[in-house]
């Protein structure tokens, strides 16, 4: 397999690339590539804005992120070693203008021989760095372009898959150096090559300093370089991280595109007891995987399994804090580039309780979007200008090879368009050419001079402005910059001058003061965080932060309690609970008051079970259950566990199950994790069989079997006695469905594989699709590939919910997944029965060559695709239009599809989904409904005891009903009792329009399907 490594370490001056590219050499656009003077006509902008290239090849290639600093100098990172080369090609341009049009058309190379640069950063006199396993500092001391200085700063970093190294340093309004960082991702491709595990993360060289877990412990990181200072942060993100004026930090990870990191890694270390999993929020109004309308040409997707049309490989977010864009850009913009998909798509933040919503401001269609399939946008950066620069990496393949086919590796086109790379420039229309290319003198101004620019509407002029006076520290321009924060009219200003006097250690409290109560709700919030510090020593700041209670933003007071957490005051401890039980809704507030140091979990769940008796409030049931998690894992006490556990599994509340059922269910979570479980556990063996099998709330049940398989030894014997009631009550016919499907879960405490005929029988026999699912998860805990095959066999008789319970089995073993793909190849498994996940799962292929590539020839290549060729010319030589296609979707597809639920009636899947198909696989799909049935759109044929037969799909399923959808808005409603026999049929409703449509009006609806939009 050629790596397209290196040789020696031979270079030309401005050119170095990986297959050997020379000066002397003419760059080649082939195979789709398009040439940087037809680059920004490959592009559309969204409407009031224009897009201008100012840097391309041979000047720039492999772009990954940039820096203009406060002398207009720009700096450019390359990274040309993506995806599999470590050795060392990496590099940082400075880009010239020398003509002064606006354009860079001069190369120096700053630094070279860097193994994954990625990230870059102005900092004193140079740059910070991020290049795996390191973060550097680069500097030019005798100013002739190329760095001679290169320290490391901190190490440790795993090597590993180049999509997730550590990446993006961000100077922070509160000056520290933040990292994004989403830690390691295993290869099983090349283990050999990228197998670092990491090391324990920090300073470089210098002992009795701060360290952090291995590998940072796979969350983003910050440090103060200077303080000797070092923090894992509570989130992480892939590639790129953001800020907004206010310093909420703004995270994504590949398909999931945008989400904010709410409560920080310092809260959560004061608690050990609250062990929460996730400390982001979800904030997109329209999903973590958003679907995105590309329009690209000939797309050409090197993954081909993975969701088209939706975010895959989210990167680069950037916040718009230029001050240049108009509304509704102008604030709350986030950008993210979206490179499978040659795009850039575009949120708005919006306030919502402790966090944000994110909403789409274009409805149908991206910020910026490419023809050119080769376009790949990976970063952005907002200028001294207030416009908007995207980074095209500009590579034929983007995907990584460990999700690729080794066919398609092997072919030796890795890296084609390494040699290219392009820089664009995104500006309202009517905007000059940029100026700053001619230099900037901020980094020459006194620092009083510095100090106005603390104002200024644009992010990157506030930010510089406040690192230079940062490490100046000159103390003449203190009071002005009190002045400017007590008293200042701009609240930018106010707010920056804050941090700059905390950045210099010369805050001091009288300012502070002011700036608690200071009427912009994001200084107020930042005034709380720096007040952490005074909270213990101040008297006058702590009644401030307590006042913070009655804020009228929710923000703030989410903020106050987050700070108080740190004070053990029964005034501020007061102040915390009215804040929590004003904003009970809100489940972060929530989170943040269990936050504190100084939660005492019993006090607390007992005024809590006073409220929801007193109130009914069902707010309070989710904090409930997290306070009986802490108090179930942290106490030793088995007694006083014991006094929570027995009356909440008794049910000694009557009608209040649900209070019962929260405290049971945080109880039994915590207890898994407290070291003492066996001993606290001991005496309730029997209550909870009882309770199991005798408790109405199903709830309640399941939480007791929780606990029962915590039990030890000594008290197992006692449960396994029960196996034999628990199998008779779930063949009971009489009980209810739901009953019987937990007295099959209690079967997992004992040898499943002693029960296998009899959950054979009741796989193939019953019609409830509970039972029949809870039949199958037991059974899947078995790694018998008698099991594996049996349920292939069956495949036809489960129910939807029971096939995807089933595939696990699949997934236990390379002889399991082969009996997987022998089904998928013979037709008795449909590959949409998969889903994605498990395709992918199913793809990676067991660490198995020869099994990987029999799995995406099943999977990706598909004969009917194959057998539309002919038909494929002759339609592609058709001019096909949206219009025209509209109308023949009106005509023949809107029966039963919709587009984005308009236009037609819901009863096939919605089509607004497709447009990033291919104009071949829309074809084929055409031609061949069957060929890609969409998951839950099959058609089931059900045989009843009186010996009628229907046909149709499933809409929903209860206990004791399923609701057939026998054609477009035609629905019967079918007693469970009544089905003789229910099977899928492996096919679609929806004919093939082969020989009904010709080939312009199949060109004519393909263009309006890939068109996105029904205008």
């Amino acid at each position: 397999m050629n790596f397209f490594k290196c040789g020696a370490k031979a270079f030309c001056a401005l050119v170095v690339i990986l297959s050997g590219y020379s000066c002397t050499e003419k760059i080649k656009y082939e195979n789709g590539a398009v040439p940087p003077e037809e680059a920004a006509s490959t592009y559309e902008v969204a409407d009031g804005f224009q897009i201008e290239l100012i840097a391309s090849e041979p000047d720039v290639m492999d772009p990954v992120d940039m820096e203009i600093d406060e002398n207009g100098v720009m700096y450019v990172v390359e990274m040309p070693g993506y995806p599999l080369d470590k050795e060392h090609t990496g590099r940082i341009r400075i880009l010239e203008d020398t003509d002064g049009d606006g354009k860079m058309d001069k190369s120096i190379l700053f630094a070279e021989e860097l193994r994954f640069p990625n990230g870059i950063m102005r900092w004193k006199k140079g740059v910070i760095v991020t290049d795996v396993p390191n973060v550097l500092y680069l500097e030019d001391s005798d100013g002739d372009g190329r760095a001679d200085i290169r320290d490391t700063l901190l190490t440790g970093f795993a090597v590993s898959n180049p999509h997730l190294l550590v990446n993006n340093p961000v100077y922070g309004l509160d000056n520290w150096v933040y990292l994004a960082h989403a830690g390691l991702a295993g290869s099983r491709k090349y283990e050999s090559v990228f197998g670092d595990l990491g090391d324990s993360i920090s300073f470089y060289k210098q002992a009795g300093l701060p360290k952090l877990p291995q590998n940072g412990g796979s969350k983003n990181v910050r440090f103060l370089p200077d303080q000797g200072k070092l923090e894992m942060l509570s989130g992480k993100s892939q590639f790129g991280h953001t800020f907004n004026e206010w310093h909420d930090h703004i995270l994504t990870f590949n398909s999931h595109h945008i989400y904010h990191e709410v409560i920080k890694a310092g809260y959560l270390d004061r608690n050990p007891a609250l062990q929460l999993s996730n400390a982001t929020a979800a904030i997109s109004d329209h999903g973590k995987e958003t679907e995105v309308f590309a329009i690209t040409t000939n797309p050409d997707p090197q993954l081909s399994f993975s969701p088209i049309g939706f975010t895959t490989s989210s990167g680069g977010i950037t916040y718009y804090g230029g001050g240049k864009f108009p509304p509704p850009y102008d604030q709350g913009a986030v950008f993210v580039t979206e490179s499978v998909s040659n795009l850039v798509h575009v949120d708005k933040l919006v306030s919502k309780g402790a966090t944000f919503k994110a909403q789409r401001i274009e409805a149908r269609k991206e910020f910026l979007a490419s023809k050119d399939f080769w376009a790949r946008p990976v970063n952005m950066y907002v200028g001294p200008d207030g416009a908007l620069y995207v980074l095209d990496y500009y590579r034929r393949i983007i995907e990584h090879p460990e999700f690729m086919a080794y066919e398609d590796i092997d072919k030796g086109n890795l890296y084609d368009g390494n040699n290219m790379g392009r820089i664009f420039r995104i500006t309202p229309v009517g905007t000059p050419k940029a100026d700053w290319t001619k230099g900037l003198s901020l980094g020459s101004l006194s620092n009083q001079e510095l100090a106005k620019y603390l104002s200024d509407d644009n992010q990157w002029w506030r930010t510089h402005a406040q690192r230079l006076l940062v490490e100046r520290k000159d103390p003449a321009v203190v009071p002005t910059l009190e002045q400017m924060a007590m008293s200042g009219k701009n609240a930018f200003a106010r707010l920056h001058a804050l941090w700059t006097l905390e950045g210099m250690e010369n805050l001091q409290e009288l300012v502070l003061m002011a700036a608690l109560g200071d009427p912009e709700t994001g200084v107020r919030e930042n005034a709380l965080r720096i007040s952490e510090r005074f909270l213990t020593g101040s008297k006058a700041i702590l009644q401030k932060v307590i006042a913070a209670k009655d804020d009228a933003s929710p923000k703030v007071r989410f903020q106050a309690l987050c700070s108080l957490g740190w004070v053990d005051d029964p005034k501020a401890v007061a102040a915390s609970h009215e804040i929590l039980f004003r904003d009970l809704e809100d489940e972060w507030v929530q989170i943040a008051a269990l936050t504190s140091g100084h939660v005492k979990s019993y006090q607390l769940l007992d005024l809590l079970a006073q409220k929801f008796r007193a109130t009914g409030d069902d707010h309070f049931l989710p904090l409930i259950q997290r306070v009986s998690e802490m108090a179930g894992s942290s106490e030793a006490d088995p007694h006083r566990v014991g006094a929570l556990l027995g009356p909440a599994i008794a049910g000694r509340e009557p009608g209040r199950n649900a209070l019962n059922e929260s405290v049971l269910s945080g109880l039994s979570r915590g207890i898994k994790k407290n070291q003492n479980k066996k001993e606290i556990l001991k005496a309730y063996s029997g209550a909870l069989l009882t309770t199991f099998f005798n408790h109405k709330s199903a709830s309640i049940r399941e939480q007791a079997l929780n606990l029962l398989a915590e039990t030890d030894s000594a008290d197992k014997g006692m449960v396994l006695k029960n196996v034999g009631v628990a199998l008779k009550k779930a063949l009971d016919p009489a009980l209810p469905e739901e009953y019987r499907a937990q007295m099959l879960s209690f079967l997992l405490l004992s040898d499943v594989n002693t029960h296998l005929p009899v959950l054979k029988t009741i796989v193939v026999s019953e019609q409830n699709g509970i039972v029949q699912r809870a039949a199958i998860r037991v059974l899947t805990s078995s790694r018998q590939l008698d099991v594996a095959r049996f349920l292939i066999d069956s495949w036809s008789k489960l129910s939807h919910e029971g096939r995807e319970a089933a595939l696990d089995i699949f997934f236990k073993g390379k002889e399991h997944g082969t009996i997987l793909l022998d089904a998928l190849e013979a037709g008795m498994v449909d590959r949409s029965s998969l889903g994605w996940p498990k395709t992918l799962s199913l793809l990676r292929g067991f660490e198995d060559r020869d099994f990987q590539s029999r799995a995406i020839r099943i999977l990706k290549v598909s004969k009917d695709v194959d057998d539309i060729s002919e038909l494929y010319e002759k339609v592609s030589k058709k001019e096909g239009k949206p219009s025209a296609g509209f109308e023949i979707f009106k005509n023949n597809c809107s029966v039963c599809h919709q587009i984005r639920g308009e236009a037609g009636i819901s009863y096939g899947p919605d089509l607004g989904t497709v447009h990033g198909w291919s104009a071949r696989d829309l074809l084929a799909n055409i031609v061949n409904p069957n060929l890609s049935l969409a998951q839950g759109f099959d058609v089931w044929e059900v045989r009843l005891q009186n010996g009628d037969i229907m046909q149709g799909m499933i809409k929903s399923e209860t206990a004791n009903t399923i609701e057939l959808m026998l054609g477009p808005q035609v629905t019967q409603l079918i007693n469970r009792q009544d089905i003789k026999y229910i099977g899928s049929l492996h096919t679609s409703f929806m004919p093939g329009f082969s020989g009904i449509l010709d080939e312009k009006e199949l060109a004519d609806l393909i263009a309006f399907l890939r068109n996105s939009t029904l205008n």
